[in-house]
């Protein structure tokens, strides 16, 4: 299949995918992002993600990059695709390539404003510590201001980092997790510590499921911003939001959602995402999947209740 080809098969399932929603798609946006990542599109990555409440008016699209096709935010940049921000966020993905193995880059974006971030995938057998991303020049103060805090919860291993451009903000996906960190008693310390919103029963024991917790950082406080627990299943009802509107709209799109991988079932990332005033929720439905996910799903869909 052309480029072109790929573009256009990706982008229908894109307003497929938003259409569940009721959102629309920004095509003037989107395709020549889409276009410039075209060769990328047959074998990588592709997720379409939903959330709750007010976060419920956008669908976010990731698209993953090899690392041969070099620094994604660079080209961006040069593309005339986003704006530089002036701020160290600009150079943080390049840093982190300069001091760190970086195994695959991801590109994410919104449905309605196009571009928005980048990530950073490091190799599962040689991940970094909070020590290691702490060093890199452009990353924000607050994470080695909270190694301390971190290294008390078990979270150290380092699967990804993500850059949002808009928001000047920073995830650290942690991974390798110890599960006795993610027992409802440390999961409560840990938020509390945090200041962030308290979770139920049922969101306890959606953490205890967990495969990556990634808190979000920035430069201009040396709090943590939100705290999210991911998990990845193949089940549609796994949102862990006691509202019927809610559950019904999470099992819709997690049963219709567009996919490429026919005679699997969808693969399906939830998060529970703790704020200082709020909880939320989101869902990313996979629609092209890599062997990386395969096994994720093996490991964590089985887990016991």
């Amino acid at each position: 299949m052309s480029g072109a080809a790929d573009v256009e098969r990706v982008y229908a399932a894109m307003e497929e995918a938003a259409g569940l929603l009721d959102v629309t798609c920004a095509r003037d946006k989107i395709y020549p992002l889409l276009t410039t990542f075209q060769d990328t599109l047959t074998e990588g990555v592709v997720v379409f993600s939903m959330a709750s409440g007010r976060h419920s008016t956008e669908l976010d699209f990731s698209i993953s990059v090899p690392p041969s096709h070099g620094d994604p935010y660079a080209t961006v940049l040069e593309k005339g695709l986003f704006p530089a921000t002036g701020h160290p966020i600009d150079d943080l993905l390049a840093d982190t390539r300069k001091q760190l193995p970086i195994s695959l880059f991801a590109i994410d974006g919104e449905v309605t404003g196009g571009f928005k971030k980048t990530y950073a995938f490091f190799p599962t057998d040689d991940m970094p510590g909070v020590a290691q991303l702490s060093a890199i020049p452009s990353m924000p103060k607050a994470l080695a201001e909270n190694a301390e805090l971190f290294a008390r919860y078990g979270l150290d291993k380092v699967q990804m980092t993500s850059m949002d451009y808009k928001k000047r903000q920073v995830n650290l996906y942690f991974s390798n997790l110890n599960r006795k960190y993610l027992e409802p008693e440390s999961v409560l310390a840990l938020v509390r510590e945090l200041g962030l919103h308290i979770p139920n029963e049922q969101g306890l024991e959606f953490c205890k499921r967990a495969f990556s917790v990634y808190p979000t950082l920035s430069w201009d406080t040396g709090k943590i911003d939100r705290l999210c627990f991911a998990v990845i299943t193949t089940d549609p009802t796994r949102v862990p939001s006691q509202d019927p509107a809610d559950i019904e709209k999470f099992r819709n799109y997690a049963t219709k959602a567009p996919y490429a991988y026919v005679g699997e079932k969808r693969t399906l990332v939830y998060g529970l995402t703790l704020a200082p005033e709020e909880e939320y929720y989101k869902l990313g439905a996979y629609y092209h999947i890599t062997d990386v996910q395969r096994r994720l799903l093996k490991a964590f869909d089985s887990l016991e209740d």
